[in-house]
């Protein structure tokens, strides 16, 4: 198994980071410099946390050689034991085929170093230095690249000159000190430190958040009554901001259609207009033709160039925070709707899950495996017991990480429990084990920070949307984030299981990865200090997250959340209700329109349904005349709704029309003359 293990970790993790980037970008529309960016960005950061396990497994198998080969008297006795009787050896029980057992994902010596080296330095280039850059140049609302390039140096020169002035303060600190030399290696370990340094203290506070926010959230999801309230809440918020974003995007479009009316085809600058109009919405560009065609040569201000730029820029974030509420607004309507049909289904006798709305799955799984009665067990039976119950393991898993960091510099007696499992293992030469210890741990870390970067949304600026509404900037973003927490999470760790020397003060063989990051002592304050002290902070955090605080300092500010004993929370909950029966009437409104248009059109052929007079009457003919129970029948049979109730709700309309036919002078049933589907008119002709 020499090298397979970390060829199928490579396979893997990219289809993992590729999957992610199909769910939240759009690879067919956005530009393919941003998707790469994000993916290499993704998919080095899950890198490190998949090798990592095998990393300390190997280190640890090393640690055995050496060890052995330091003291080979045990060995040597042990293997006399095997041969003589048994006072021979004071160690009788232990053979030479249970020490040092090379572990089954063994890396050979020399791939790692230069393989954490090329993904170490890959991953800080790709977030200090092209990803910036590569936002800026996305979101420039230029028309050329040397504009878009002008535009991005402008906007990192500040974001550039800040980190090197850290970089600079801490050369001078270390050039201070003449007993330290500075070398090359040297220069290396203070860059990484400050990265470091300035990723630990971000990453503490996205850890603290998600330790007790993912437990909580699967503990509360198991409740079909909160999912619904806080669905109803989003879906209250949700109607203002598409409201906000209908409304913003309409003032854009008037100011794109004034530059359209005032700069004619003959200017220079109507290049710039005609890009401009590309990135409109189809109805708007429609629009925008007739009311040209139709002006009267009506000459307004004409716009610079930096004006069309400032436009290009505006209609770019209209159009995609458009196109996210729609999207978002459309998957808020469908959770809502299964979560008052899964309301209605746990009270059902027959134990058959039923939707109020055809469903789209159609499937082969929902047809043979995901049938109607393993959804009604699943979603009415054991998703609450489920729920908990996972809720339950995240709780103590996050408990776990709480004592570890508040207690993993203590090695004598080792407090921390990753450590403590890690050492039971590594007695027992139990690489499998160790392996699972640290896959699970390190994992449990990132979708904490993760999850939590996810999530998070700053002010519109920053939000990461699935089904394809990501916006580049968005994307990039999150690539940086994952670039810089990745690195100090796992250093932090490696402190966990003491596998981190400059934090254990342990002379042992450092992993492949510490070795990368450089000797941490070349700044003793931060590594006998910010490293140690600062991740206590999580506690903390712990606590205010528990209690809700920040959610209510945000509520307080008029950034409203979800908060169960606020009263602006119930009246946001009673709103989004409303908006849910509204959007449920439509849908049946327009469902029945759709089946009573398909019924007529099978009953009468298409010509029947469709053909029309010039007068708006639909012409049958005489044989095509029918009773009020041929009609109903009619429907009845070619009806594509289920259910008794909706078949005798749709009877019952039928049989009101029909009676409005007669009752209406203009839609006789009669053989030979005019019947019409639209409501009746009466004026004042009409007896003539």
């Amino acid at each position: 198994m020499s090298g397979a293990a970390l060829a199928v970790v490579v396979v893997v993790v990219f289809l993992l980071a590729l999957y992610l980037l199909q769910r939240y970008g759009d690879l067919r529309r956005q530009q393919r410099m941003v998707l790469l960016g994000t993916l290499l960005s993704w998919y080095l950061c899950f890198l490190i946390v998949f090798i990592l396990p095998l990393d300390v497994s190997t280190t640890i198998y090393k640690q055995c050689v050496l060890d052995n080969a330091n003291h080979p008297a045990p060995v040597t006795r042990t293997r006399l034991t095997n041969q003589t009787d048994d006072n021979s050896s004071v160690h009788p029980t232990v053979s030479t085929t249970q020490v040092c057992e090379e572990p089954w994902s063994y890396i050979p010596d020399g791939i790692l170093p230069v393989f954490w080296r090329v993904v170490y330095w890959t991953s800080q280039f790709l977030t200090w230095l092209l990803l910036p850059f590569m936002q800026s140049y996305a979101r420039s609302g230029a028309f050329s690249r040397v504009g878009k390039i002008k535009t991005a140096l402008i906007e990192n020169a500040i974001y550039y000159g800040t980190y090197l002035l850290i970089f600079i303060s801490l050369l001078v600190y270390v050039a201070a000190h003449p007993q330290w030399q500075l070398t090359w290696t040297e220069l290396q370990t203070i860059g990484i430190t400050s990265a470091n340094t300035w990723g630990l203290f971000l990453l503490v506070l996205l850890l603290g958040y998600g330790l007790v926010e993912i437990p909580r959230s699967y503990w509360l999801s198991s409740s079909h009554g909160y999912l619904l309230a806080k669905t109803y809440f989003k879906t209250a918020k949700m109607a203002t901001e598409k409201a906000s974003a209908e409304e913003n995007l309409a003032d854009v479009m008037e100011e794109v259609a004034g530059v359209h009316e005032s700069v004619r085809y003959n200017h220079c600058l109507r290049k710039c207009v005609d890009t401009i109009i590309t990135k409109c919405p189809t109805e708007y560009r429609e629009e925008m033709e007739r009311t040209m065609e139709s002006s009267c040569g009506e000459q307004n201000v004409l716009p610079t160039k930096r004006d069309l730029i400032k436009l290009h820029k505006k209609v770019i974030s209209g159009v995609q925070r458009h196109g996210q509420t729609q999207v978002q607004w459309s998957i808020l309507l469908d959770e809502a709707f299964h979560l008052e049909d899964v309301a209605k289904n746990q009270s059902s006798p027959a134990r058959l899950f039923t939707h109020s709305a055809p469903s789209e799955h159609c499937g082969w799984i929902h047809r043979f495996i995901y049938t109607p009665t393993v959804e009604w067990y699943w979603e009415c039976v054991f998703r609450q017991s489920f729920y908990r119950l996972l809720a339950v393991l995240l709780c103590l898993l996050s408990a776990a990480v709480v004592w570890s960091e508040c207690t993993f510099f203590t090695t004598h007696p080792v407090l921390s429990l990753f450590a403590v499992f890690v050492q039971l293992a590594e007695k027992q030469h139990n690489y499998i084990c160790i392996e699972m210890v640290c896959f699970v741990s390190i994992l449990f870390l990132c979708v904490c920070v993760y999850s939590t970067v996810f999530r998070i949304r700053v002010f519109n600026y920053y939000y990461l949307v699935p089904h394809h509404q990501t916006d580049a900037y968005s994307l990039q973003f999150s690539g940086m984030l994952f670039c810089r927490l990745t690195p100090p999470l796992c250093l932090n760790f490696l402190g966990l299981i003491h596998m981190d020397s400059a934090i254990s003060h342990q002379d042992r063989i450092q992993t492949s990865y510490t070795s990368i990051m450089g000797s941490m002592r070349v700044l003793y304050f931060i590594s006998d200090g910010f490293y140690i002290y600062y991740p206590m902070l999580v506690l903390l955090l712990c606590f205010a997250t528990f209690y809700s605080l920040g959610s209510r300092c945000l509520n307080l500010l008029g950034f409203h959340q979800y908060i169960t004993d606020d009263h602006l929370t119930s009246d946001l909950v009673d709103e989004g209700r409303e908006h849910i029966r509204r959007e449920r009437r439509k849908r049946q409104k327009a469902e029945d329109g759709e089946n009573r248009r398909w019924a007529w059109r099978e009953r009468y052929g298409v010509q029947g349904a469709t053909g029309r007079t010039r007068a708006g009457y639909t012409e049958l003919k005489d044989d095509q005349s029918c009773s009020v129970t041929d009609v109903t029948n009619s429907v009845k049979t070619f009806t594509r709704r289920d259910g008794e109730e909706e078949e005798e709700e749709q009877r019952r309309s039928l049989l009101r029309d029909y009676s409005s036919n007669e009752g209406s002078p203009n839609k006789r049933s009669t053989g030979g003359r005019y019947l019409s589907l639209s409501p009746s008119r009466t004026r004042i002709f009409d007896d003539v």
